[in-house]
C-alpha cells in the first residue's frame, strides 16, 4: 500500500482541485453577471499584491515542512515531525504578523502612487486579515501533507472555496447599492470568510486526528542543538522555495504591463492591447490551464512522497514514483495539447464567447505537456532537496520569455501570436532543464516509447476522429456548442480505447488505479 500512497493522496487532491475549478468557474460567471467587468477589474488590481504579500509571509516554509517531516516519519521519529512543526508555526506567526503590518501601511501609498484606481483602497484593506489565516493554515496543510495525507488539505480547500462564492456573492450583492468599489469589497470579505473557516476546520481536523507522539525532551544543549539544525533545515529549502514564487509572481506582474505596452508599439490602440491582453490571459491562458489540476496536485503528492523514499534510501521507489508521476503527466498532457489544437475556436466561442481568442491558444497548444511537466518536475526536485534547480531554471527560462515577448509581440505581423511563441518557449525550457537534472542524479530515464509514443499514437488517432466528426457536422449545419460536446465526448472516448489497445494503460496501471480506488472507497 506505501506504494500507493502518492497516487492515492494526488487523486484526492484532484477530486478537490475539480471541485474547486467547477465552483470557481460558476463563481466568475455569477459575479461578472452580478457586478460587472468594472467590479471584477477593481478586484483583480489588488489580488496580485494581496497574493504577493502571502508568498513573502510563508517564505515557502510550508513546502519545507512538508518534506521535513516525511523525512522524520520515514525515519520513524514523530517527536522530531512535531519539533519541525512547531518551530515552522512559530516563524510563520511572526513572519505573517510582520507583513500584515506592512500592508496596512503601504494600503494608503499604493493607493495613491501604484494602483490606476483610488477606488480599490478598502478593497484592499478588506483583504488584510487573509495574512495571518493563510499563512498559518499552510503550515498545518504543510504538515499532514508530510504525513501524506491529503484529505485535510482537500476537505479544507473545498469548504473554503464553496464558502468564499456564497459568502462573496452575498455581500457583494448587499453592498452592491453603496457602489461598484463596495461590492468589490464584497468579495474581498468572502475571501476572507472563506479563508478563516478552512482554517477553523482545519484546526478542528488536527486536534482529533493527528499522530500521537511520545514526549521526548532533550537536555538544554542538545535541544538547543536540535533547535538549530531543524532551523538550518527549513531555511535551506524555504529560501529558494520562495525566490521561485516570487520570481513567478514578479514573471505574471511583467507580463501584465509588457504585453499591452508592446502591443501598442505593433500598432494597436490602447484599448485594443488591453482586449487582447484580456483575452490571452483570461480566455487562452487559463484554457491551457485546466489539466493542471492533475498536475498540481501530483506535484503537491510528490514532495512527501519522495522525501521519505529518499529519507529511506530506497532509489528503487524513488524511480518508480517519478515515472509513475511523468507518465501520468504525459498522458494527460498530450491529448490535451491536441484538443486545443483541433477544437480551440469551438472552446474560445462556446465557452467564452470570443473565437478570436482560438488563435492564441493554437500557438499555446503544444507548450502544455511541457507546462504541465514543469509543475510535476518542479514537485520532485524540491522533494529530493533541490529547490534552488527549479528556481534557477525559471530564472533562465522567465529571462528568455521576457525577452521574446519584448521583440515578438511589437512585430505587426506576429502581435499577440507572438506574445504565444515566447511564453510557450519559456513553457517548454524550464521542463526540459528539470529533466536534464534528473538524468544527472540517475533518477529517471525516458522512455520514448513507454512515456511518450504511446500516448502520441493514441492522441494521433483521436485526433484524426476529432477532425472527421467535426467535418461531418459542419457539413450539417450543426451549432459549435454541439460539435464540441460530441467530438470531445468521442474523442476522449477513442484516445482511452486507443491506449488499451497500444499498450499506454498496462495491467500495472490497472492494478494501482485498482488499488487507489479501493482505498478511497473505504
Amino acid at each position: 500500500m506505501a506504494g500507493y500512497s502518492f497516487l492515492q493522496g494526488a487523486f484526492i487532491l484532484l477530486i478537490a482541485g475539480l471541485i474547486n475549478r467547477f465552483l470557481g468557474f460558476g463563481y466568475q460567471i455569477a459575479i461578472i453577471r452580478l457586478i460587472g467587468p468594472e467590479g471584477v477589474g477593481l478586484f483583480n488590481i489588488v489580488f496580485p499584491v494581496y497574493i504577493m504579500m502571502l508568498v513573502l509571509a510563508s517564505a515557502g516554509i510550508p513546502l519545507a515542512i512538508a518534506k521535513l517531516v516525511a523525512e522524520e516519519v520515514a525515519n520513524n521519529n514523530i517527536p522530531g515531525a512535531y519539533r519541525i512543526f512547531k518551530l515552522s508555526l512559530f516563524i510563520l506567526l511572526i513572519t505573517s504578523l510582520f507583513f500584515t503590518v506592512v500592508l496596512i501601511i503601504a494600503a494608503p501609498i499604493l493607493t495613491e502612487s501604484y494602483f490606476p484606481n483610488p477606488r480599490v483602497y478598502y478593497c484592499l484593506i478588506s483583504l488584510v486579515p487573509g495574512i495571518i489565516i493563510v499563512t498559518l493554515c499552510s503550515a498545518f496543510r504543510g504538515f499532514f501533507q508530510g504525513l501524506q495525507q491529503m484529505s485535510p488539505t482537500a476537505i479544507t480547500q473545498t469548504i473554503e472555496q464553496l464558502v468564499r462564492v456564497v459568502s462573496g456573492l452575498v455581500f457583494a450583492y448587499i453592498m452592491l447599492p453603496l457602489g461598484i468599489e463596495y461590492a468589490a469589497v464584497g468579495l474581498s470579505v468572502g475571501v476572507i470568510l472563506g479563508e478563516l473557516t478552512g482554517f477553523v476546520l482545519m484546526l478542528r481536523i488536527y486536534a482529533n486526528y493527528r499522530p500521537i507522539a511520545l514526549h521526548y525532551v532533550p537536555g538544554s544543549w542538545r535541544k538547543i542543538y536540535h533547535l538549530g539544525n531543524s532551523m538550518k533545515k527549513i531555511f535551506t529549502l524555504a529560501i529558494p522555495v520562495t525566490l521561485t514564487r516570487i520570481v513567478a509572481t514578479a514573471l505574471m506582474s511583467i507580463q501584465a504591463v509588457l504585453i499591452p505596452q508592446r502591443l501598442q508599439v505593433a500598432g494597436l490602440s490602447i484599448e485594443q492591447a488591453t482586449s487582447a491582453y484580456g483575452q490571452f490571459i483570461g480566455i487562452a491562458e487559463a484554457l491551457l490551464f485546466m489539466p493542471g489540476v492533475l498536475t498540481m496536485a501530483l506535484a503537491t503528492s510528490l514532495v512527501p512522497a519522495m522525501s521519505d523514499a529518499i529519507a529511506a534510501n530506497n532509489l528503487a521507489l524513488a524511480r518508480s514514483r517519478i515515472l509513475d508521476a511523468v507518465r501520468l503527466t504525459l498522458q494527460v498532457g498530450v491529448p490535451a495539447a491536441f484538443i486545443f489544437l483541433l477544437l480551440a475556436d469551438e472552446l474560445c466561442g462556446v465557452l467564452f464567447g470570443y473565437v478570436q481568442a482560438g488563435a492564441i491558444l493554437k500557438v499555446l497548444a503544444l507548450s502544455g505537456p511541457f507546462l504541465y511537466l514543469q509543475q510535476t518536475t518542479t514537485g520532485i526536485l524540491q522533494g529530493v532537496g533541490k529547490a534552488d534547480v527549479p528556481f534557477k531554471n525559471l530564472v533562465a527560462s522567465s529571462l528568455v520569455c521576457i525577452m521574446g515577448i519584448y521583440y515578438l509581440t511589437a512585430v505587426p505581423q506576429l502581435g499577440m501570436g507572438g506574445t504565444a511563441a515566447a511564453v510557450a518557449i519559456g513553457f517548454i525550457i524550464m521542463p526540459i532543464l528539470n529533466m536534464l537534472h534528473l538524468f544527472k542524479m540517475g533518477l529517471f530515464t525516458l522512455s520514448a516509447r513507454e512515456n511518450v509514443l504511446k500516448p502520441l499514437v493514441a492522441a494521433l488517432g483521436m485526433s484524426l476522429l476529432i477532425i472527421y466528426t467535426k467535418k461531418i457536422m459542419y457539413g450539417y449545419g450543426i451549432h459549435d456548442g454541439l460539435v464540441l460536446v460530441i467530438t470531445l465526448l468521442a474523442g476522449g472516448f477513442t484516445y482511452l480505447v486507443l491506449m488499451q489497445i497500444t499498450g499506454g494503460i498496462n495491467d500495472q496501471d490497472r492494478q494501482k488505479f485498482g488499488m487507489l480506488f479501493k482505498f478511497n472507497r473505504r
